[in-house]
């Protein structure tokens, strides 16, 4: 049976940085519809306390998802003939939306776009998207360990793309949190042992899927009716630190691996305080008081929330030796680790080529 490794990635970071000094003139609401009172740098030192967050990036407006999704595509298939793809998926939740509106267009896919941007005559490269919240991109590689694993593909393009910054609510605290981005990796059969190793997703829809969600302004003020994405902080926060670090357990025991084989772990990049909580917590199953210095890069302090675009990018910037103190080499354990909206949570264990 083949195992699927990484042979390139590629990502688009906007070069728009918004600092948190771009919000002091916002006017913030509660879901209640009740302004808050609190002053606008206290708004925002608090957020940045939780979050960590200084600066983020946003798309400029003649671009859009399809456009940077392509972008990191065609980065990442520097070294191959693209007409040999089997796949193209494209994790991805909201579409294109073009500047001045928060309308979606979904058709057709982002992915068909993708394709049609890389000029690829191949009509069996299959093309489709799949919104599964943030750990679309994770879930994308699971699938395309899936094709590679069963035979039917020996190459597939995995992207994860979103443009964040046009959908959320100005009154709306959390609208510092989130940004825009793309990161694409290139996924191979090969033989050997390295490669995607295992694999875990749940989805907990019961008490917990509406916790992510779009929703109208908390202005009450605003005429549009125009919906935003909204989303449920703290329960989220307690949901993921409660959840994502057996899930990341069950995948190591699945690939026969404990914590301390691992090198890196790349979790999403939603709020650092949280990451940090679901690694402590992570750390405590295994009853390992030390936690290695490094082992957790974090870019969320410069680049904010891209939802489905974190992971990949970090990976890239992690590949191209962009980000100090963080280097993987040839044997290394990674786990990427993903939370968001459904509630959905995955974990993939991957061993570096």
């Amino acid at each position: 049976m083949p195992n699927s490794i990484i042979t390139g990635t590629g990502s688009y970071i906007p070069p728009s940085k918004i600092t948190n000094r771009s919000f002091i003139g916002h006017e913030f609401y509660r879901s209640d519809g009740i302004r808050i009172k609190k002053a606008n740098i206290d708004i925002i030192n608090k957020l940045e306390e939780i979050t960590c967050i200084n600066e983020r990036r946003y798309l400029t407006d003649d671009l859009n998802t399809s456009d940077i999704a392509f972008m990191a595509a065609d980065r990442a298939l520097e070294n191959t003939d693209r007409e040999n793809l089997d796949y193209i998926i494209v994790a991805q939740n909201l579409g294109d939306v073009k500047a001045g509106s928060n309308r979606s267009d979904m058709i057709p896919t982002i992915a068909a776009r993708v394709k049609h941007k890389l000029k690829i005559k191949n009509p069996y490269t299959v093309a489709y998207d799949i919104p599964f919240g943030c750990p679309g991109w994770v879930h994308g590689m699971i699938l395309a360990d899936y094709y590679i694993k069963s035979g039917d593909a020996k190459k597939v393009l995995v992207i994860g793309a979103e443009v964040l910054s046009r959908v959320m609510d100005p009154h709306d605290v959390d609208c510092m949190i989130f940004a825009d981005g793309a990161g694409a990796a290139l996924v191979e059969a090969t033989v050997g042992n390295a490669g995607i190793l295992s694999h875990v997703t749940r989805s907990d829809t019961i008490n917990n899927a509406y916790l992510l969600r779009v929703g109208k302004s908390y202005n009450p003020g605003y005429n549009g009716d125009e919906l935003f994405v909204k989303m449920d902080g703290h329960e989220i926060y307690k949901y993921s630190v409660r959840t994502v670090p057996l899930v990341v357990k069950q995948s190591l025991d699945k690939a026969g691996f404990t914590l301390t084989d691992v090198k890196k772990v790349l979790i999403h990049q939603a709020n650092q305080k949280m990451d940090e909580a679901i690694l402590e917590r992570l750390f405590k199953l295994y009853q390992v008081k030390y936690i290695p210095d490094n082992i957790m890069p974090m870019t969320i302090s410069w680049l904010g929330n891209s939802s489905v675009a974190t992971i990949p990018t970090m990976f890239d910037l992690l590949q191209r030796g962009a980000l100090d103190k963080h280097q993987l080499h040839s044997g290394d354990i990674v786990v990427f680790a993903s939370v968001g909206a459904g509630m959905n949570i995955n974990s993939m264990v991957y061993r570096m080529p």
